[in-house]
């Protein structure tokens, strides 16, 4: 069993701490983020309370480490030498991510929360979870462009549109990310 340290400086259990991680997600996807509890979650995960407030203030804390370590695997598209093909796996992917993932949903609940929580907010501005996916891709695409924008301003045009498209309540279906990746790489190539 791999163990590591948690804030208390005691050893941790891998297996228990993936249960949690489970549970949270399981959990916010039956009954939402206000229902969701520390409580719960530790039920739900067959470990004690006291285990988990030893390695995550609040739930948040929980849900937010389980979208980072699922979004890395879920935004994580192969690459190949086709960077319109790639952009389009991205973002299908990450057009997954958003609707059909439970980490994805417990990122959309974060997302809601930190609009009146400052420390799901600030939370959320340790890690850019959704950048440093995106990066991969955006980076490459800035070198070969003769654009002056930023890696964070390619960024916002490559997931701002589906992102903007979700979180206000369209249909996914509409999305057409062929036509996103293209539209990414003329405005790299005209600004």
């Amino acid at each position: 069993m791999v163990e590591e340290h948690g804030r208390s400086g005691r050893p941790r259990s891998e297996r228990a701490r993936r249960a949690v991680l489970n549970a949270a997600d399981d959990l916010l996807v039956e009954v939402g983020y206000a229902a969701l509890t520390m409580k719960g979650i530790a039920e739900r995960a067959g470990v004690g309370r006291q285990t988990v407030y030893r390695w995550w203030s609040n739930k948040a804390e929980i849900l937010y480490e389980a979208s980072a370590i699922d979004a890395e695997q879920e935004l994580s598209v192969p690459l190949s030498d086709d960077l319109p093909d790639d952009l389009t796996a991205y973002l299908d992917a990450f057009v997954g991510f958003l609707t059909d993932s439970h980490a994805g949903a417990a990122y959309r609940a974060l997302l809601g929360e930190a609009q009146h929580d400052a420390a799901v907010a600030t939370l959320l501005s340790t890690k850019d979870i959704l950048g440093e996916s995106a990066a991969k891709l955006v980076e490459p695409a800035l070198r070969t462009s003769n654009s002056a924008l930023s890696a964070e301003q390619a960024t916002a045009h490559l997931i701002g549109p589906p992102f903007f498209h979700i979180l206000t309540g369209r249909s996914p279906a509409s999305i057409d990310t062929r036509r996103l990746a293209t539209e990414f790489l003329r405005v790299l190539n005209t600004g």
